[in-house]
Parts: structure tokens; C-alpha cells; sequence
């Protein structure tokens, strides 16, 4: 396994999630976690958590851990959050090992003045950043939420490699998904990429788990493959 799909595969773990409650807590607590498959000729697995919890000064923290062989990536994200509005992030941070080589990044971003401070490699610089930019974690949470009011077609400007980048994702049908965890109805969505585009990322959401993420399946471009499933979920 190359170390550019490796990365690959443990960063684009689109992830996130929880149970059903009631609807007047669209931000539950939760912690689940998911099983990863790679299709690269022989057979290998690893495994995801993600976690969200509400901090005592009235923030959120959402973290995702990934693993697979000698590969790791732990990102973190810092938000605030109030209930008819977006999701606004406050700082996010990144630290990818893989075969003993470490990055670490991380992005402040100060709202009163539109900016967002991105740090690698210990070296600072700034980039505006417009009302409702998310990171590359809480754009995740914030499609969870979308996705519950009925949204069909979803895009987001996300601060990702120094630059604010469109993702843009739309709903495509209905299927039902068989996990470790259970089989669900769910709601399928595509990434758009665009026409020239040859990767692929399709997204299953269950309705019955309040929106929950139950199963990911990413094809890259050079036709090897990754999918994700839902194994367990926790909640206080």
C-alpha cells in the first residue's frame, strides 16, 4: 500500500452520527464506532471511532481516530453550536503517522475578523474565510443536521489544505443497508466531484438512527477501494 492512498483512505473517513433522539437535541453525545475494509488485492481491516461530547464551557468537541496497518489519523474539532443555525468551528486540529512519518496541522479560526490562522510544519499564514466555512470535520455534522430538515442537495465551503474549498453532495435514493450493528433503510448520498471526476464516495445515512452514517464506500482513482460499516454505538 502506497503511503499517498493510505492517507488517503484514513482521511477521507466521512463519519458521523447517533441514535435517535428527541428532536429537541439535534447535538447528542455519542460515541460509534465502524469497521473498515480495503480492497487492495489482499485482505486487510482497521477500525474508526468518532466521538462527540460537550465541553463545560458550553463548546463541542468532535474527534475521529482512524487506524489500519501501520497508519494513523487523529483529527479534532472545536465548535459552537445553537440550535437552528450552523454549526460555527473554533479550531481544528490533525495529526497524521504513518510508517513512523508524523504531520500535524491545525486551523484557528478568529470570526470577528474573517480569518482563519492555518499552522504546518510550525509555519503560520492567514486566509479569509466567509460566515459559514466549516473544517473538515464539522462539515460532517453540520450534513448530519441537513439531512434531518430534508435537504436533498447539500454544499459547504470548507477550509482544507490552506484554501476554502466546495464540497457539494447530493441524494441519490434509497437502500437498505446490512451492518455488524443492524440493517437499516437508508438514505444514499454521493459526493460531487464534478463530470471529469473518476473518484467516488457514497454515503449511507439511516433515517431510523436519526441520521446516523451506517455505511461509506470510496473507489479512488486508480480503482482500488475502501468501505466503512457501522459495528457499535454508545451514548451517556
Amino acid at each position: 500500500m502506497t503511503l499517498t492512498f493510505k492517507t488517503a483512505l484514513l482521511s477521507a473517513l466521512l463519519l458521523t452520527g447517533a441514535p435517535a433522539f428527541a428532536e429537541t437535541d439535534p447535538l447528542p453525545p455519542f460515541k460509534a464506532v465502524y469497521t473498515t475494509e480495503f480492497d487492495l488485492g489482499v485482505s486487510l481491516s482497521g477500525e474508526a471511532v468518532r466521538e462527540l461530547r460537550r465541553e463545560a464551557n458550553g463548546h463541542w468537541h468532535f474527534s475521529s481516530e482512524a487506524s489500519a496497518m501501520m497508519a494513523g489519523i487523529r483529527e479534532a474539532s472545536e465548535f459552537d453550536y445553537r440550535s437552528g443555525e450552523m454549526i460555527r468551528p473554533i479550531k481544528y486540529d490533525y495529526h497524521r503517522k504513518v510508517l513512523g512519518k508524523s504531520r500535524r496541522a491545525s486551523i484557528d479560526f478568529d470570526w470577528p475578523a474573517g480569518k482563519a490562522t492555518n499552522v504546518v510544519k510550525d509555519k503560520p499564514w492567514k486566509m479569509a474565510i466567509e460566515a459559514g466555512t466549516q473544517d473538515k470535520l464539522s462539515y460532517q455534522l453540520q450534513m448530519r443536521l441537513d439531512l434531518k430538515a430534508g435537504l436533498q442537495s447539500m454544499s459547504y465551503l470548507v477550509a482544507d489544505g490552506g484554501k476554502v474549498k466546495t464540497y457539494a453532495f447530493a441524494v441519490t435514493g434509497e437502500e437498505q443497508v446490512k451492518t455488524p450493528y443492524g440493517t437499516f433503510n437508508a438514505v444514499r448520498v454521493v459526493r460531487d466531484r464534478g463530470e471529469d471526476s473518476d473518484r467516488e464516495t457514497l454515503i449511507w445515512f439511516a433515517p431510523e438512527l436519526d441520521y446516523l452514517i451506517v455505511r461509506l464506500q470510496q473507489t479512488e482513482s486508480d480503482g482500488k477501494t475502501y468501505g466503512l460499516l457501522l459495528k457499535n454505538l454508545e451514548t451517556p
